[in-house]
């Protein structure tokens, strides 16, 4: 393992210079706190024309909470994992009427809020209040892998002793730079595939580039699509987005394989993603 140098200076000049021009870079809390939900397992390329989308209609948490949860769904479009925009929308709510409307500034009162997990805590922390927090996603775990440990991929969870790691890392001056600097370095360039070490600021102390680049033994499965619940669910909520309500014999027509499509709605009725109109018609919630 290879002692933690001081990297700090090189990783904020090269964000300086080559940063992306994101439009939740350059908003208020509230709009950073949309991003997060919805960059969540969600690539920026997709998110952006949502995100812009949803945040010209809801600027303002007090709007969203003014809005049904079709709206939301319906608005969240094919981003995937549509339980994402019924948290975000109580959260809205909660904002709005436990807040006065003001995106709590701790990483324990954001917490408390609906839909928000120890990370997204951090990053509000960092981000939206340019205050200390440990931010560590799957791109700054991959660089600080590679970087510290001379390995392809971290673990498929942060141990405690990685983020006590970690924690120590973050610089007393600017460690909202810190955070946002070493997650655009694994965004854009210590990817998953293809790294481009030659563009790497700090690739002469790389220990996974010393060592010849070893192959990590962890195999990643590739998640599929065609054919899982995923896409079944999906493709009933997107058709609910285009008709007000469905018959369950015109939701039958979608699927070739009855019991995953029963399991579905099931599931769908459970995480309040749909509603029953009568015995046998769904619609999006009211």
């Amino acid at each position: 393992m290879m002692p933690e140098k001081k990297i700090d200076n090189e990783v904020a000049q090269w964000f300086k210079k080559n940063k992306r021009d994101l439009p939740w870079r350059k908003t208020d809390s509230w709009g950073i706190l949309v991003s997060e939900f919805m960059l969540q397992q969600t690539p920026v390329n997709r998110v952006l024309p949502v995100y812009k989308q949803w945040m010209q209609k809801w600027p303002t948490a007090a709007d969203l909470a003014k809005a049904t949860p079709a709206e939301v769904i319906t608005a969240w479009g094919r981003l995937g994992y549509p339980r994402r925009a019924l948290r975000l929308h109580e959260c809205a709510k909660e904002i709005t009427s436990q807040h006065g409307g003001k995106i709590p500034t701790t990483e324990s009162e954001l917490r408390a809020l609906p839909g928000v997990g120890e990370y997204t805590a951090a990053a509000m922390v960092a981000f939206a209040f340019s205050k200390r927090s440990l931010v560590l996603d799957i791109n700054i775990r991959r660089f600080f892998a590679r970087l510290y440990d001379g390995v392809q991929s971290p673990t498929n969870s942060a141990t405690k002793e990685e983020k006590a790691r970690y924690e120590s890392l973050i610089p007393k001056k600017n460690p909202h730079i810190w955070a946002a600097a070493t997650m655009e370095l694994g965004a854009l360039i210590c990817t998953s595939q293809s790294p481009k070490c030659a563009l790497c600021p700090v690739s002469a102390q790389c220990l996974w580039r010393s060592l010849d680049y070893p192959q990590s033994e962890v195999v990643k499965r590739r998640q599929t699509w065609h054919g899982t619940d995923r896409q079944c669910r999906g493709m009933i909520v997107q058709s609910l987005r285009e008709n007000e309500i469905l018959t369950r014999a015109q939701i039958q027509e979608l699927w070739d394989v009855p019991s995953q499509l029963e399991k579905a709605i099931l599931t769908l009725l459970d995480d309040g993603l749909i509603e029953a109109r009568g015995k046998n018609k769904f619609s999006l919630p009211r």
